[in-house]
């Protein structure tokens, strides 16, 4: 036993982490808000990008490093950046390479929040917007102006599924000098790699298909080259989009299995959107690899034979069936979220796009009997079963 009075006088932030000389297999979780160096020379060249440290967590951490490092490979990128949300993503590239006087051009179906930012919130920095429908370049082309510096597209559109024309507005942007933002978040990067498309930025939103759990809230951005990469990695440190380094873990931990969720999730989709074209009071069904999508030449050139593991479709009546439909499949999470491991239904009218305007829903085909399905890992055959008792309650309503 050690005399009482060898016994330190603090504990506190004197414990050394233990030596090993081997390491652990899982990546570790730091929490740690501040990483303390040697003297300032050392800080000088940390900042100075002359030593590789951590300094403070807001400027970066080990856990968001991790994962950025593990979504840059699959997206062929360098220097990828995790921040806070989608939202966080989609915002850190607006906001970190647009100024007042500049113009930004984005499809007419992005996803609600992107589009709220487009019509409120960019136009009251001084930043003009204007809308244009991603699936022809020509309709993109006529939307640009002279002080056009930016076009934000997603390649398959939230929740229309409709398929940008990806090949032509890169070579328009190309052409006329303008950079290229693609939200990739329903396509993934098993689906398409934005940047051997000629875009200039890709974005994600890590909550969804990529962490795969509905137990985070992340978002990641890439560029093409370091002077973007730069810009928007000021904007997200200055303003605070730090992600957290749970989440950093826990999306990590959940990319693990991404190619073997997606992969069954996109087998799943396709049969059900099959089955759920022949029931009885479905009006149509959306799946881009069907034969009557809209989109499905571009589709099958875009995405190969990847469909995804989302799909949409319409019920024949209103709020009244569509209610029907929810309350009959309680098995079936009714939630505004995508990219679960487990199945969910969103009824964007009331969710995702309930501040957009009637009129507008209305153009983009988003009616009160339009759902849309992220397909989880369940057996299909499941799915199919409570999908019918769903249907059947809808058309009975």
């Amino acid at each position: 036993m050690a005399d009482r009075d060898d016994i330190p006088e603090s504990l506190v932030r004197r414990t050394p982490w233990p030596e090993s000389v081997s390491r652990p297999v899982v990546t570790p979780l730091q929490p740690s808000v501040v990483y303390a160096s040697l003297d300032p020379d050392q800080l000088d060249a940390q900042y100075a990008g002359q030593v590789k440290g951590f300094t403070y967590a807001r400027e970066g951490h080990p856990n968001a490093e991790v994962l950025a490092r593990k979504i840059d490979a699959l997206e062929g990128a360098e220097g990828g950046i995790v921040v806070g949300s989608g939202m966080a993503a989609v915002a850190a590239v607006l906001l970190g390479l647009l100024r007042a006087g500049d113009h930004v051009v984005g499809g007419d179906q992005l996803y609600g929040r992107s589009l709220r930012m487009m019509a409120e919130d960019l136009p009251r920095l001084g930043i003009a917007t204007s809308l244009a429908d991603a699936t022809d370049a020509a309709a993109v082309e006529a939307a640009l102006r002279p002080e056009t510096k930016l076009v934000l597209i997603e390649v398959v559109s939230n929740p229309t599924l409709r398929v940008a024309d990806l090949d032509g507005i890169a070579a328009l942007c190309r052409a006329r000098g303008i950079l290229l933002a693609v939200d990739s978040t329903f396509s993934t990067p098993r689906g398409i790699r934005p940047f051997d498309h000629g875009a200039d930025i890709v974005i994600h939103s890590v909550t969804k298909l990529l962490a795969g759990h509905s137990d985070v809230t992340l978002g990641y951005v890439a560029c093409r080259t370091a002077e973007l990469r730069r810009a928007v990695e000021l904007f997200a440190v200055t303003t605070g989009l730090t992600p957290s380094p749970f989440d950093c873990w826990l999306a990590e931990r959940g990319l693990l299995s991404f190619h073997l969720r997606y992969d069954r999730a996109e087998e799943t989709a396709a049969r059900l959107a099959d089955h759920l074209a022949g029931l009885p009071g479905v009006r149509r069904v959306i799946y881009p690899l069907r034969a009557d999508h809209p989109d499905q030449a571009r589709a099958v050139a875009l995405l190969g034979r990847r469909g995804g593991n989302m799909l949409s479709f319409e019920l024949e009546g209103g709020r009244a069936a569509a209610n029907a439909l929810t309350r009959a499949m309680p098995a079936v999470a009714f939630a505004p979220t995508l990219g679960d491991v487990g199945t969910t239904l969103s009824h964007p009218a009331s969710s995702s796009h309930r501040a957009v305007a009637p009129e507008v829903r209305a153009r983009l085909g988003i009616s009160e009997g339009f759902f849309r399905i992220s397909v989880g890992v369940e057996e299909a055959d499941l799915l199919i079963r409570d999908f019918t008792a769903g249907v059947a309650a809808a058309r009975d309503a």
